[in-house]
């Protein structure tokens, strides 16, 4: 069973070119669920610094997987230093 889910992760604004790391994501996503929408929101102020950041580029995803997936999704988050931040929340139906 396919839960829904919202995901924002914030990649280091330093990082000249995002759409690689946006793409990993997806494919990722995808190898096991399906991605339904991706919106960049851009350059934004961080509320407190992270890394020595006061800014990240603000990306939100919305797709659907198995609940197992998510600890994988996380692992590959925390070992990927070009993503500063991220948050995984699962959407009521």
């Amino acid at each position: 069973m396919l839960n829904k889910y919202e995901l924002v992760f914030i990649i280091d604004p330093k990082l000249e070119d995002k759409k690689p790391i946006i793409d990993k994501v997806t494919e990722l996503i995808n190898t096991t669920g399906k991605v339904e929408n991706v919106d960049e929101w851009g350059n934004r102020k961080l509320a407190y610094e992270i890394n020595k950041n006061t800014e990240g580029y603000y990306v939100l995803v919305n797709f659907e997987a198995e609940p197992h997936f998510i600890a994988e999704l996380e692992r590959v988050f925390n070992i990927t230093t070009e993503i500063i931040k991220f948050i995984v929340i699962r959407k009521e139906d």
